[in-house]
């Protein structure tokens, strides 16, 4: 009875029974078996296989019998199979060997191949194999070999303990860490890691989060097995079985100590003075500002105390940075000691120290510890041979009377601090919060008007000036306003003096001018010639400019259908109080350009005669404060008629301001002064009104009889 109808040598197979049944069923087992199995001739070619052996191979049996399957795998693989088959057949003893077969064009895989050689009857050899696929076993066991590493080796402490929290396993590294031994930690609960330092409610926390997220994360105190508290990362995980009941947990630790000592002195570094060890700027406005809530909470106050040393300089240069140190190092210790318990005491740079009184019930309070500062930093140092002796000015202020953020304050401070150098230094100055408050508000009033300039906020209006008795405008005096967004329309008072002495009343000027010109252009192309006058009433500070008539001069060549002998400039007469032989240099050039002077406010300052005398203006203006009340002032009557008597010695003509009714008019008339000026007879209106006002206007009747 035969296996198979091979034509080869497995013809010559016979095994006991002749059963045609017994055949089939035979035939049946071999090819039912699960495993692989083949059998190969002395050339090394199949010549019987089963169902299982094509399948393994990818091919069905009429290509697989008769063939070595060469050509399937690597001749490097085919060689070593060759080998095994070779011992095999010569030896005649069974062969247990793991192969790797790699297919071409297949992923390899992992066998165990049983050999073992058949004899038959005629003494032919045959090589009878059995396969066994182990590469989803091997992958198992290189997982669980990776597993069993990276458990030993790990450099972080893994524990494992069962549902209960009671340890089960534990690696090396976790014995590294706790000092705890395998043997000594197997059984026990987790408990036994606890330090102390947590509430009952952190770990209670913590096994919430474990039964609802299944995870665990964060810092945590353990206790080694010295007794040593120590700080770690740590991570729980919760395995759960196929029932999604909690097997076991799994936790991971890592030792984060250096870390923590590393990030303590980087922190130390960041907040502290590495020369006197006190607190630095950045750790002193944090305790500025937590100081700052705790007085609103308590209704107290706080100071906060500007030091700077005196003298330490010309120690530094003198003696060297060294010593400078040492100086330091001892002063800060002093003070230090000087201040009560709570306050604190900084070092901001260099031989500058702030220091913060807090719990003050009354601003006295702190008096008698600025006191012990000024004696901590005026003790004499000795450092070797040398005995060193420096000082302190201190500023102060105080919060919530200060009411500004920290930074506010130590600036405050500051400036409080200079004041008593200016003083004489080794004092102490408080910080003047009301003069602070003012120098504020003329900040802001200089930002309001340096932004209506850029953006053109600025108006001019013109008043009417008139001859009285033969009825005609002798031209008009240009008249500044600031159209301010929320306030509306603003009279110079409101603003000029806010930048007298700034160098924006230069720039004011010029655009006074400017716009003037152009104004008088418009006109004139209406066929209206007018003269101005302006009245920003040239500031001191614009007229002693060097290059004033170079300046006066580029805006004169940047109109030229004017002729520069309409425009006037208004000075007032204590503009050229300081200096009034360069003013009068100055005057004289801008006359040669053609344009006239005329003294405004005339009789207000204390040098009328001076000023007649030497300034080339041709036009003298009476104040309208004298010129008001001259009904019923005789003194301001007296002055009035002085002004118009003066102006007539000195061949100068004179015109009066604040003429407001007609009585005012006729006065000056009978008086000898004609031009005139004011309410009666016209406000200050827009330009585009001007032209229409000279049309329609009648001096009164009275004045010209």
């Amino acid at each position: 009875m035969t296996l198979g109808k091979n034509k080869n040598k497995a013809e010559s197979i016979k095994f006991a029974g002749n059963s045609h049944d017994i055949d089939e069923y035979l035939r049946a087992i071999f090819n039912n078996t699960g495993e692989p199995i083949f059998v190969k001739d002395e050339d090394f070619k199949f010549i019987l296989v089963n169902d299982a052996c094509c399948s393994f191979f990818g091919l069905p049996r009429q290509q697989i019998i008769g063939s070595t399957l060469a050509e399937k795998f690597p001749a490097s693989e085919m060689e070593g199979f060759f080998a095994i088959d070779r011992q095999v057949l010569e030896q005649g003893q069974e062969i247990l060997c793991e192969e790797t077969v790699s297919p071409i064009g297949e992923q390899p895989k992992q066998v165990m191949t049983r050999k073992n050689r058949f004899t038959d009857a005629n003494g032919n050899y045959f090589l009878v194999g059995v396969i066994h696929d182990i590469t989803e076993r091997k992958k198992i066991e290189e997982k669980l070999k990776r597993a069993a590493s990276v458990f030993s080796h790990a450099h972080e402490g893994i524990m494992i303990t069962d549902a209960n929290a009671a340890i089960t396993q534990v690696n090396d590294a976790f014995c590294r860490i706790t000092g705890y031994t395998a043997e000594e930690v197997l059984g026990e609960n987790a408990k036994v890691l606890q330090s102390g330092r947590h509430s009952s409610e952190f770990y209670t926390e913590m096994w919430n989060t474990l039964l609802k997220q299944g995870y665990w994360e964060g810092e945590i105190w353990n206790r080694r097995k010295c007794g040593e508290i120590y700080p770690e990362m740590l991570t729980i995980s919760a395995v759960n079985n196929t029932d999604g009941f909690v097997q076991h947990y799994v936790s991971l630790c890592t030792d984060i100590t250096v870390m923590k000592e590393h990030q303590n002195q980087l922190e130390h570094v960041a907040h502290y003075d590495q020369l006197t060890n006190l607190p630095n700027r950045v750790l002193l406005a944090d305790r500025i500002s937590h100081a700052m809530l705790q007085c609103n909470r308590q209704q107290h106050s706080l100071a906060v105390v500007f030091l700077d040393l005196d003298g330490f300089k010309h120690i530094n240069d003198t003696y060297g940075h060294n010593v400078g140190d040492e100086l330091l190092i001892a002063v800060s210790v002093r003070m230090k000691a000087a201040l009560r318990e709570g306050d604190s005491l900084a070092r901001i740079g260099g031989d500058e120290f702030v220091a913060v009184l807090t719990d003050l019930a009354l601003v006295a309070d702190c008096q008698p510890v600025l006191e012990r500062l000024l004696l901590a930093a005026s003790e004499p140092v000795t450092i070797g041979s040398v005995v060193l002796n420096v000082s302190a000015s201190i500023g102060v202020t105080y919060y919530p009377q200060d009411n500004v953020d920290a930074d506010q304050l130590m600036r405050h401070a500051d400036q409080a601090m200079y004041k008593a150098k200016e003083s004489g230094k080794n004092r102490f100055h408080r910080f003047d919060t009301a003069q602070d408050d003012a120098i504020k508000v003329q900040r802001e009033s200089l930002e309001t008007i340096r932004r209506a300039l850029d953006k053109n906020h600025f108006v001019l209006h013109y008043q009417p000036k008139v001859n009285m008795r033969t009825g005609s405008v002798i031209g008009v005096e240009a008249l500044i306003r600031m159209q301010h967004p929320k306030r509306g329309l603003l009279n110079p008072i409101e603003f000029l003096p806010i930048i007298e002495n700034n160098p924006m009343s230069i720039e004011m000027g010029e655009w006074v001018i400017n716009t003037a010109l152009s104004q008088m252009t418009q006109w004139q192309e209406m066929g209206l010639k007018l003269p101005v006058s302006t009245s920003v009433n040239i500031a001191a500070v614009q007229l002693q400019q060097p290059d004033f008539t170079q300046r006066l001069t580029k805006l004169l060549k940047a109109h030229p259908n004017i002729d520069p002998s309409y425009l006037e400039l208004e000075v007032l007469e204590t503009s050229a109080l300081d200096d009034v032989h360069h003013v009068s240099t100055i005057m004289k050039a801008c006359l040669a350009l053609g344009v006239k002077f005329a003294l405004d406010d005339f009789g207000t300052g204390y040098s009328s005669l001076t000023y007649l005398r030497r300034l080339p203006a041709n036009l003298i203006k009476i104040d309208q404060s004298f010129v008001r009340d001259m009904l019923i002032d005789n003194d301001d009557l007296a002055i009035v008629e002085g002004v118009i008597a003066l102006a007539k010695s000195f061949k100068r003509e004179v015109i009066a301001e604040g003429v407001e009714t007609i009585d005012h008019g006729t006065a000056l008339l009978q008086l000898g002064c004609d031009l005139a000026q004011g309410y009666g007879i016209a406000r200050p209106m827009p330009a585009n009104e001007i032209p229409t006002w000279i049309n329609n206007w009648q001096s009164d009747a009275s004045w010209q009889k």
